[in-house]
């Protein structure tokens, strides 16, 4: 608290720096919805802010079951941010389910919201309560306030021609007008939204402004808040901002690509967790000479967008967990081909389906190595939601100079959750440079720039360029098929030249912190919010602490070697059993410690700044929620 002022005499208003929220409810109970326009008033507002969505896996799982509950996580702040919050300060229960779920994450004394009237016998059975928690002193630690929102809800709705079914489903819209009272917001944005989003139905806009209206100002004349909370704007520089996902910056990247080298777009993709919002954002955007083409598998999807590259296009195909495994096998043709080709992969928990909607970075190494033979391709990875706009213009770029497949490896934590975003100047972005074979010169499909090493791109139906591409080993010298072991020889290390070439081409990785110290906290992907939060509270604590994030993931940045030799300790947090250490290990011998997660959920700035600890013997080994490993014993 900072300050205190009295505005009217049954209520405070306290003014705080910064807030974590998280709705809770069951699947169906609109959280996502709920949570979304709380963050789009929030940067309205002019906070700064990030959001972690939690979707359960299951289309539909049985109502006020545990594995049906669904969870939208924000953190709102007055100063920059990186995370959405380690725990929320306010949990919003919407049924004993959701409760059971999340209570453990709430910090203690923190405010906790619950629909009283969900907790009885069946919900709570099905959330495998055997006492009421409202009840029976387990909720000691928090500061709870069971409100009746669903009746509430109903006779706030009175009179209108809606079933109870429909009037029960705006009750997430009423716990949005009490939150948005209870921290000083206007429900402007909100009914700006609803009104565009259900002017077709006006009795369910009706019912949905009503419901709003009645929790907000069931805030402002309950006795169960003696307490205002505010959160002041950020201070950030000046420009235009949006509330942007990560997979709505991929989008928006990819046709800024297509803009910026004059080609047009095609994105093949068949739609899977959590990566198919790309192809819903891009399948709107046909004005802007975008084609979309949703195929009947992950194989059919590759081959459509190596076809466009074939015939000179900017090709695009997304996908996620299992999906690159199946394309591995048209992958590895794009690289034999060597025609410019980008694939998405927003990371989810695996093996095999695995946890769909979970997050995690388990596929860098198959993005390194998941195909037959010396294949490579270069790899990137957007290290926030925003950033996903650049990362996707870069990886065409790259594509188109080097004539190479680029995978950009996002994840579900980065691709789903969002952020404000300083929509940039276009004229600021830099043109794509690309060309085709320029025809009346002789032709061969393998003459290669000497800078690259890029072949020449001569697409179908120029003039005297007919040539013959495929899987099979071509002469570097006429294109034509050759089983020659030198030829062989040559041509594995001009594919695999053109990639190292990249490193040239590509910043240094910059360091955040001292130069040189005790210890660099290095990470990759999503993970950048909870490692450079965790290094900034360790050097105000006086550490010698550094990070660094790699977004050039193949090549790595030429700089890597010297930046990771500058420090006592090199300390890799990652979302898999390691594979980005294994790579550090093996490229440049030098003793990282690995910090891994296999949950399903990010990093927590705590977690990381106790494995800091750790390294630099602060403390004892650092008591991790998940064991480092198995612990099984066995043969």
């Amino acid at each position: 608290m900072t300050t205190e002022t009295q505005i009217k005499p049954e209520h405070i208003v306290e003014e705080l720096d910064r807030v974590t929220i998280r709705f809770a409810g069951d699947s169906g109970d609109g959280m996502q919805l709920t949570g979304t326009q709380f963050t789009k008033t929030a940067a309205v507002f002019g906070n700064d802010l990030a959001t972690l969505p939690d979707f359960p896996a299951e289309i539909r799982a049985p109502t006020g079951s545990l594995p049906g509950v669904s969870g939208f996580q924000l953190s709102f702040s007055g100063s920059d941010i990186h995370t959405p919050g380690d725990r929320p300060d306010v949990l919003v229960a919407m049924n004993p389910a959701a409760l059971k779920t999340n209570i453990g994450d709430l910090r203690p004394g923190g405010l906790l919201i619950v629909d009283e009237n969900e907790f009885e016998p069946t919900n709570l059975k099905k959330a495998a309560y055997v006492s009421n928690p409202l009840e029976d002193g387990s909720l000691s630690a928090y500061q709870l306030v069971p409100i009746d929102i669903s009746r509430q809800n109903e006779l706030a709705l009175e009179g209108l021609p809606l079933n109870a079914k429909d009037k029960f489903r705006s009750r997430n819209f009423y716990a949005l007008g009490l939150i948005l009272w209870l921290y000083g917001r206007s429900m402007d944005t909100t009914v700006k939204w609803a009104t565009e989003q259900f002017s077709r139905r006006p009795d369910i806009l009706d019912a949905n402004l009503r419901a709003l209206k009645s929790g907000y100002n069931f805030g402002e004349t309950t006795e169960l808040f003696r307490v205002q909370y505010r959160v002041p704007p950020a201070v950030v520089p000046a420009g235009t901002y949006r509330h942007i996902s990560g997979n709505e910056a991929t989008a928006l990247g990819c046709v800024a690509a297509s803009v910026l080298s004059g080609l047009p777009l095609f994105y093949g993709s068949y739609p899977i967790t959590p990566a198919s919002d790309i192809l819903h954002e891009l399948s709107k955007l046909k004005a802007f000479g975008v084609k979309t083409f949703q195929a009947e598998d992950e194989i059919a999807a590759i081959g459509a967008a190596i076809g466009a590259a074939y015939g000179g296009h900017l090709a695009l195909t997304g996908t996620s967990g299992p999906g690159l495994a199946l394309k591995s096998e048209a992958l590895n043709l794009a690289v034999m081909t060597e025609l410019p080709l980008v694939v998405i992969d927003v990371q989810r928990a695996g093996p095999s389906t695995g946890m769909p909607t979970k997050t995690e970075q388990s596929d860098l190494l198959q993005a390194m190595f998941g195909r037959n033979g010396d294949s490579y391709v270069a790899i990137l990875a957007p290290a926030t939601p925003s950033d996903c706009f650049l990362m996707a213009i870069e990886a065409f770029r790259i594509a188109l100079k080097y004539m190479v497949p680029v995978i950009l490896l996002s994840d579900g934590y980065v691709g789903n959750g969002s952020e404000p975003w300083r929509i940039p100047d276009v004229s600021t972005l830099p043109k794509i440079p690309w060309s085709y074979a320029k025809e009346g010169e002789e032709y061969s499909p393998y003459s290669r720039d000497p800078k690259t090493l890029a072949r020449s791109w001569a697409v179908p139906g120029q003039k005297g360029l007919e040539h013959r591409i495929g899987g099979l080993e071509k002469s570097g010298q006429t294109g034509d098929i050759s089983y020659d072991p030198r030829n062989h020889h040559e041509m594995t290390l001009a594919r695999k030249g053109r990639v190292d070439r990249i490193a040239s081409d590509i910043p240094d990785l910059e360091v955040q912190g001292p130069s040189t110290g005790d210890i660099l906290v290095l990470g990759w992907g999503g993970t950048y919010g909870a490692i450079t939060s965790a290094a900034e509270n360790a050097r105000k604590n006086g550490l010698s602490v550094a990070s660094a994030h790699l977004r050039y993931l193949n090549p790595f940045p030429g700089n890597l070697e010297k930046v990771l030799r500058s420090y006592k300790h090199v300390l890799i947090p990652e979302l898999n059993t390691g594979q980005l250490s294994l790579l550090v290990r093996g490229r440049f011998v030098i003793d990282a410690v690995p910090f891994n997660k296999i949950s399903g959920q990010p990093f927590k700035i705590a977690e990381i700044e106790g494995k800091i600890d750790e390294v630099l013997g602060r403390s004892g080994p650092y008591v991790f929620e998940f064991p480092q490993s198995s612990g099984l014993s066995g043969g």
